[in-house]
């Protein structure tokens, strides 16, 4: 238990080390951007009629001339205490405006995280059992045909086929145009994300399909199988008694690492979709010079991916012990 309570913290301190560095990053690109914080937020127009106590006071709330670490230091610090700051396109709190885009984007990426690795799960098994058999030829070039598509090309034929072409599901947003918030319904919703989670859900099947593929093929091939089908056992209790629980982990692991090819995924999807998610609202940020949304942005999307890859690192401990101990000797 000690050994991994140990190697959990370590990895946890090095979740930590990289969020910090990630703002650090952040926050030295924005410093050094070409965006000037007064014309971004009050505009130029306004600037010419203030007077030079009010461009003043502008200019010491944002930091103008203040050296960059002790800007940095006063936005970290109110970061870490739940203030990221007031969006300039959304005329919100950072916070608030996070919250809700974030809401609809892990509702969109779940369900497409959860449909990619059962889905992917199971044709691996398939393709595993039926080696060289055409179902396994087929399911290996799906599976390597998906992953050399881009997702936003994937996205657009999605869009173009059962948005514009048969119109049985609609064209974007992620609810009904024109109608209220109290007005909208769970169904609404779900006919809303089944595009684009479709779109994440088919990019994310690939890896997780060849990599179960190749485990279910080192086991139906391994000593004790074979001794399995000399006393013999039916295939379905070979995989039920010895395959699904020496895949699972493995496949489960390679799902958490996967978080963050969903999220990036997500960022072009949201954009085709015009689906209100955070990597719309990152896009935005950026092209809008809206400095303070953009930068919680990006700390708040690197805990999620870093989260998931704790997750997996965690579990590969578990699977593999040699990782754990190489971790305690580090």
């Amino acid at each position: 238990m000690r050994h991994h309570l140990l190697f959990i913290g370590k990895n946890l301190i090095r979740m930590i080390l990289l969020l910090f560095g990630v703002s650090v990053a952040a926050f030295i690109l924005v410093s050094v951007s070409p965006i000037d914080p007064l014309q971004a937020n009050v505009g130029q127009a306004a600037l010419g009629s203030m007077s030079v106590e009010q461009i003043e006071k502008l200019q010491d709330y944002w930091g103008v001339g203040q050296p960059p670490l002790q800007r940095f230091l006063a936005w970290a610090s109110d970061f870490f205490r739940g203030d990221m700051g007031i969006s300039l396109l959304y005329r919100q709190p950072v916070l608030e405006v996070i919250k809700v885009k974030l809401a609809n984007s892990l509702w969109l990426m779940c369900i497409a995280w959860v449909i990619s690795g059962v889905v992917g799960f199971v044709l691996g098994i398939i393709s595993g059992l039926k080696k060289d058999t055409w179902i396994d030829k087929l399911i290996k070039g799906y599976s390597l045909l998906i992953a050399s598509t881009p997702a936003f090309w994937l996205a657009l034929v999605l869009l173009m086929v059962f948005a514009v072409w048969l119109k049985v599901l609609p064209i974007g947003l992620s609810v009904p145009i024109g109608m209220e918030a109290s007005g909208v319904t769970i169904g609404d919703k779900i006919q809303h994300a089944i595009l684009p989670a479709l779109t994440l859900s088919i990019t994310g099947i690939s890896n997780i399909t060849l990599h179960t593929r190749e485990k279910m093929i080192d086991i139906m091939e391994s000593d004790y199988v074979l001794f399995a089908r000399a006393r013999g056992e039916s295939t379905w209790s070979i995989v039920k008694n010895h395959g699904l629980r020496n895949v699972i982990l493995p496949a489960l692991t390679l799902q958490f690492g996967s978080i963050s090819e969903i999220f990036g995924g997500s960022v072009l999807v949201e954009q085709i979709f015009s689906y209100p998610g955070l990597g719309q609202a990152a896009v935005t940020a950026g092209t809008g010079s809206d400095v303070p949304l953009l930068l919680g942005i990006t700390v708040i999307s690197a805990a999620i991916v870093f989260g998931g890859n704790l997750i997996a690192n965690v579990l590969y401990g578990i699977v593999d012990p040699r990782i754990r101990r190489g971790g305690k000797r580090s």
